[in-house]
């Protein structure tokens, strides 16, 4: 049996990519004019209370997710791929550069690199090729016979458990856990770093902050141009 690969696997939004993929695709869908433009007003509350530091961004990310779910319905699988090529042609360079060039470090050792996130499998296929990726788990959507969207959620028990996939990942692509590294911006990524021997916690909202320091693992922050390890 060939040697195992050692693995490395990343969360995207917010870990890698400066923003949400799900805002940057509703934002995109409205701007299209394939959701209506009163979708906005599902969320745009949230998002205010967000910017001006008086909200939770968990209550933003759901409210979007609100608009999402019940203006998806009935879209064309088409039109949906044309929004997440759009958004990746336009922002795929809006990345952290610790996770970046991390990223192409763990490339250059020959890591299995893995991207497990709760976006849009179709925009995760657009964009994490770009950064070397093996294999990028996201959200897939079902679509009818018709080829437009149900409604429903493909393997939702799956997707939304970060660490059944990397054990997934692990068995199917012939993997080892061994040295392997991890790396995740919120407490929804806590099951799979408590997986990996290497967890790194970037950027952490004040859940996963609070566990981490508890863990020992390694907090790093990127703010502007410096990177620090706390």
């Amino acid at each position: 049996m060939a040697d195992k690969r050692r693995v490395a696997v990343f969360d995207v939004d917010g870990t890698i990519f400066r923003s949400s993929m799900l805002i940057e695709m509703v934002d995109e869908l409205i701007a299209e004019g394939v959701f209506p433009r009163e979708a906005r007003h599902l969320f745009e509350k949230q998002k205010e209370q967000w910017l001006d530091r008086e909200g939770d961004y968990e209550a933003y990310i759901q409210a979007v997710l609100k608009a999402y779910y019940r203006y998806l319905k009935g879209v064309h699988y088409s039109r949906f791929l044309q929004a997440a090529e759009n958004i990746v042609d336009a922002h795929w360079k809006r990345t952290y550069r610790y996770t970046r060039d991390l990223l192409a470090q763990l490339k250059e050792k020959d890591y299995y690199l893995l991207a497990v996130s709760h976006s849009p499998k179709t925009i995760l296929d657009q964009f994490c090729p770009r950064f070397g990726f093996d294999k990028a788990y996201g959200t897939i959507y079902e679509t009818g016979p018709n080829e437009c969207f149900t409604g429903e959620v493909i393997d939702a028990h799956l997707i939304f458990n970060k660490a059944a996939i990397l054990k997934r990942a692990v068995e199917k692509e012939n993997l080892t856990l061994a040295y392997s590294v991890g790396v995740g911006d919120t407490e929804s990524d806590i099951p799979f770093l408590d997986m990996v021997a290497k967890p790194i916690c970037f950027n952490p909202n004040k859940r996963l902050y609070t566990y981490a320091k508890r863990q020992g693992w390694k907090v790093v922050v990127e703010r502007k141009d410096v990177v620090y390890q706390l």
